[in-house]
């Protein structure tokens, strides 16, 4: 049964950082395409950030410089590094992976297993 658990939300104030993490289980991380998204209130979700199957990652232009996504294999868990963070990076985060077919479309790629999500709460 595939699973995805993210953790690390919480408040901060503008300049901070944070670091989300999301542990899978069911399927192995390093094999597959994995993501983490956003949404806010009343706001469409959004790609913050992929990884691929061989390490290659794409971020959006909005974090590019502040995030970065990464992955621990043995711990079968994916990460968010925030830095930097900005109010409008206050968002419900959430983490993504698709099992078969890698990343074929970047940060447009269509994930079929999601986490419940975590806040992140940027104050100025």
């Amino acid at each position: 049964q595939v699973q995805l658990a993210e953790s690390g939300g919480g408040s901060v104030q503008a300049g901070g950082s944070l670091r989300l993490s999301c542990v899978a289980s069911g399927f192995t991380v390093s094999r597959n395409c994995m993501g983490w998204f956003r949404q806010a209130p009343g706001k469409e979700r959004e790609a913050v950030a992929v990884i691929y199957q061989y390490e290659y990652s794409r971020h959006a232009d909005s974090v590019k410089g502040r995030f970065t996504i990464s992955r621990d294999n043995a711990k079968n868990t994916l990460y968010l590094q925030m830095n930097n963070l900005k109010p409008e990076d206050t968002s419900m985060y959430y983490c993504a992976a698709k099992l078969s077919d890698g990343c074929d479309s970047g940060l447009e790629t269509v994930f079929g297993y999601w986490g419940q999500g975590t806040q992140v709460t940027v104050s100025v």
